[in-house]
């Protein structure tokens, strides 16, 4: 059995994320901080440009430290940490103990409806030997189905694409939809998230409630 790390971070550790209105010395710091508070290797931290797609990567020790336009990353490389950025997006975070895999899912609307925790896990399974029992699945805080109000359009393209029950009103269920996509193909060790970045006390950042907000991360690796 692989030992896994995972965390999701708080404001309390500062914006991760490089493309928002943030000094580019205040992030590395705020890295290298988080990188000694759970004692793992600033310069083996991978993260992604995302794009809102559903291109999923799997890095290993030789790959850039920024994956470019991608959504989802994996890996069976030790000690190697995977980062997903987010501020009401869903942060996923996928692992296997026995065969030492782990992934990393930036899960927003776009991105959850072209069906990408789906694709990670089954990428998982046809690539790296993953058995669908053995895949853990975690959905971090993000705005919850309380809270993602949507227009018309969007409303009906989750109605006809994964049924009428992921809405009411105007409001749809990003959190359930990303548990049917994995439950499809019978990956059903799914944890959930109850805390909501916009509505919600927790100190998380939220683009709804603050457009110029920082990013928190989902981070994950396979302990040597």
């Amino acid at each position: 059995m692989y030992k896994i790390f995972h965390t999701f971070t708080t404001k309390e550790d500062g914006n991760l994320a490089y493309h928002v209105k943030d000094l580019k010395i205040n992030v590395d710091k705020n890295r290298e901080v988080l990188a000694s508070k759970y004692n793992f290797d600033s310069e083996k931290l991978v993260y992604m440009n995302q794009v809102h797609g559903n291109k999923v990567v799997i890095v290993d020790k030789d790959s850039p430290r920024l994956i470019e336009d991608c959504d989802g990353i994996i890996t069976k490389e030790k000690n190697l940490t995977l980062m997903v950025m987010v501020a009401d997006c869903i942060p996923i975070l996928f692992f296997d103990k026995v065969e030492g895999v782990v992934a990393a899912v930036h899960a927003g609307r776009n991105s959850t409806f072209l069906k990408i925790a789906q694709i990670t896990a089954l990428k998982m399974i046809n690539e790296l030997n993953c058995l669908p029992e053995n895949i853990e699945v975690i959905l971090g805080p993000s705005i919850q189905k309380c809270c993602y109000e949507v227009n018309d359009e969007m409303v009906n393209i989750v109605k006809k694409s994964f049924g009428n029950h992921f809405t009411r009103g105007r409001l749809i269920d990003l959190q359930g939809i990303n548990q049917k996509l994995l439950s499809d193909i019978n990956v059903t060790n799914i944890s959930i998230s109850n805390i909501c970045t916009k509505c919600s006390s927790e100190p998380f950042f939220s683009y709804r409630a603050d457009k110029y907000c920082g990013r928190f991360a989902g981070l994950v690796s396979i302990l040597a």
